[in-house]
């Protein structure tokens, strides 16, 4: 646990800290013979990821299809979701009925939370009914937050380079200008501005139509 704490610290990316979290699933909960996450996306779509097989994939690929299952239910609902038996249940009965049919009896999945927001569910499957207990829930829900944790930090970084994007193409935009125009950085910025705001054009997207424009 510590060494995956100390790896989800750590500058990688996203997918690297995801499959080594549903890795670790499979050596601590060794009942699992599965294991992925299901993104929630932008408008509400979703993504699956971080497969240690394609089985997670196919399962998740049902769930989108018939809207309804335990990996769903975690990333939009509940905590934790667990099926004991799919061959059994009638909470999502189109998508158990499908599941058994593949031969997967059990499945665990926990939400991912980041901040106020639901990023999706760290889903477990097992081959045999009743391979869940509760012990395993309590590894899981530690695992989830390490994935959690890696997915807040990845967007945190997005963010951040995007701003830094964002400042660089404005500063050069501006020297641009105030070659072109000699003007001092406070007239340059304010050409800008005004071309934005009378062209209903993000400023960021004029300062790119500047540079582009350098040498013609």
């Amino acid at each position: 646990m510590a060494e995956l704490a100390r790896a989800a610290a750590a500058p990688r990316s996203v997918d690297d800290v995801l499959n080594d979290v549903t890795r670790e699933v499979m050596e601590l909960i060794p009942t699992t013979d599965a294991c992925g996450v299901l993104f929630v996306g932008k408008a509400g779509r979703f993504e699956s990821v971080a497969g240690t097989s394609e089985l997670p994939h196919e399962l998740d690929r049902l769930q989108m299809t018939f809207q309804e299952g335990p990996c769903l239910e975690a990333a939009l609902d509940e905590p934790i979701v667990r099926a004991d038996d799919f061959a059994a249940e009638q909470r999502w009965p189109r998508y158990s009925a499908a599941a058994a049919e593949l031969g997967v009896r059990s499945g665990l999945s926990f939400k991912l939370y980041t901040s106020s927001q639901t990023a999706g569910a760290l889903n477990l499957f097992a081959l045999k009914p009743n391979a869940f207990e509760g012990k395993d829930e309590n590894i899981g829900a530690i695992l989830a937050a390490h994935a959690a944790a890696a997915i807040m930090a990845s967007r945190q970084n997005e963010q951040l380079q995007s701003a830094l994007s964002t400042r660089d193409r404005i500063g050069q935009a501006k020297g641009i200008i105030m070659e072109r125009y000699n003007v001092d950085d406070v007239a340059a910025f304010d050409m800008l501005r005004r071309l934005s705001q009378d062209s209903n054009t993000k400023l960021t997207d004029i300062a790119q139509r500047v540079i582009d424009t350098r040498g013609k």
